[in-house]
């Protein structure tokens, strides 16, 4: 494979899974996604800013995060985010404490 379809491929991998944490699980919350997975939509998001930032793209937490979210951080906790569960709060003190 050559390198640029490598590039094509895993953007559009990456693409899918942000499509499916966005619309098709938008009921996953991000502290069960870290307490099992590790790493939750505010760390892609954050990936995507460093990455921008890594070729010299100015670019803001807050604005990777909508740039990944498709909407500002605060309209998608409005929308989409519960308030975590008392078990989920302390597994995720007991793992990234």
């Amino acid at each position: 494979m050559d390198p640029q379809t490598q590039i094509e491929l895993e953007a559009a991998a990456f693409r899918r899974l942000q499509k499916h944490l966005m619309e098709d699980r938008s009921d996953a919350q991000n502290i069960d996604m870290m307490n099992l997975a590790g790493f939750c939509r505010n760390c892609l998001s954050r990936w995507y800013q460093e990455a921008a930032n890594e070729r010299g793209i100015d670019m803001s937490k807050e604005e990777g995060r909508e740039a990944f979210y498709g909407m500002p951080y605060d309209d998608w906790k409005a929308k989409f985010q519960t308030e975590a569960s008392a078990e989920a709060q302390a597994a995720f003190q007991k793992s990234h404490g």
